[in-house]
């Protein structure tokens, strides 16, 4: 019979058993709030990279703050070379204009940077969430543009939404409030709807024009 916590943790323990510098990129969404509560049982220290991109929801400040002070993480704050307003005066608004743009600069860039450290990166990513991510596998290898090559591990990749929940009910872990407002997937705010009855997790983000902000599909998956 599937055991979804005993299989995560043997993802999460054979991946850190091979060796190498492991980094968790989180965006502090219910998965990814699960993933860092088995992580760190096994990697205190790990660094939690969190992309700050100037244009995230206040709530979900709040809450990153809230368990950095609480869980005593080893936060690094990912940032894009240029600011919001210096991006604005320079392209405008490229979040309405060129999500694509806007998501490369602020996100997928400052994560190459960020884990140009790193050998083993974890995520949060689950099949569920969104046909693109249908065919996800616990660990795989993977090439940036740039060279740089990583294994990337996704310990809940099979995991439903109802386990994740059921997950941090079980460990008594506050959730982010915009769930209880109907949001089902959260980037940065001008980005992120609530989707329709009925239709995936990631429906709402960039008004269905994408469902991938770029940072899981700008690498080639090699093995």
């Amino acid at each position: 019979m599937r055991d979804p916590l005993t299989q995560a943790t043997a993802v999460i323990e054979h991946a850190l058993s091979q060796g190498g510098r492991p980094g968790f990129t989180c965006s502090f969404q219910a998965e990814d709030v699960a993933v860092l509560h088995l992580l760190r049982q096994q990697s205190p220290n790990v660094p939690v990279m969190f992309l700050e991109t100037g244009y995230h929801f206040a709530e979900v400040i709040e809450y990153r703050d809230r368990l950095a002070g609480e869980w005593g993480l080893n936060l690094v704050n990912l940032e894009a070379k240029q600011s919001v307003a210096g991006q604005e005066s320079q392209f405008g608004i490229l979040n309405q204009t060129d999500p694509a743009r806007c998501c490369h600069l602020r996100k997928v860039e400052p994560l190459i940077a960020g884990l140009t450290d790193v050998d083993v990166w974890f995520t949060g990513l689950r099949r569920e969430q969104s046909p693109t991510r249908a065919n996800l596998q616990p660990e795989e290898q993977h090439r940036f543009p740039t060279g740089l090559t990583l294994k990337k591990v996704s310990p809940i990749y099979d995991w439903t939404n109802a386990e994740v929940f059921a997950y941090l009910a079980a460990n008594d872990i506050p959730v982010l409030s915009l769930y209880d407002q109907g949001y089902t997937s959260i980037g940065c705010e001008p980005c992120t709807a609530k989707p329709e009855p009925g239709e995936h997790a990631r429906a709402g983000r960039w008004g269905g024009r994408k469902l991938e902000c770029g940072l899981h599909t700008v690498t080639v998956k090699e093995a």
